[in-house]
């Protein structure tokens, strides 16, 4: 043996123990504390890893906003050319209406005229009535002091549900 270790009666192998268990001691708290930390890590690993898919969503999402919009925009124009196109169409009809209106007028003006003239309708003959505008079976049976049903049976191919003016009805002896 050495002459240090017999004489030497000092504290610090005592000491040098002491730090080692020290040493232990905060190395177990580190690995504590670094497998903790290493947990909070594959945590926060988890959560950034569903943070870039809902990123991702988020993206995709306004991207099909983006094409909604586009494709609204598109129908919208498409909708008023429709519409502008449908409305050049209506007044080319109306312009259309007008002249056919106008050349009926010119047909019917020269009756019109020779009509206003005449304050009776044209002659029927014996047992006969001439069907006036306005005219129903009902207004001639009773004007001519007849039953409808009389009216009707000596008229039998007559549609009185479409009697037109200037058409010929067999009255019935009273």
């Amino acid at each position: 043996m050495d002459t240090i270790s017999r004489e030497n009666n000092s504290i610090l192998p005592i000491a040098g123990v002491l730090v080692g268990v020290l040493a232990l001691l905060l190395s177990g708290v580190a690995l504590v504390k670094l497998s903790s930390a290493n947990r909070a890590i594959d945590g926060l690993k988890e959560s950034m890893t569903k943070l870039d898919a809902v990123e991702a969503e988020a993206r995709s999402a306004t991207n099909a906003a983006e094409q909604a919009k586009s494709a609204a925009d598109n129908a919208n124009r498409g909708i008023s050319s429709l519409q502008s196109s449908s409305n050049q169409a209506f007044q080319s009809v109306a312009v259309e209406l007008g002249n056919l209106k106008a050349e009926l007028e010119k047909i019917h003006a020269p009756k019109a005229a020779a009509g206003k003239g005449e304050k009776a309708p044209a002659v029927a003959g014996e047992g006969e009535y001439i069907v006036k505008a306005g005219d129903t079976g009902m207004k001639i049976a009773k004007a001519n002091g007849v039953s409808i049903e009389d009216l009707k049976s000596v008229n039998p191919g007559v549609n009185w549900s479409g009697l037109k003016v200037g058409q010929k009805v067999k009255l019935p002896k009273k």
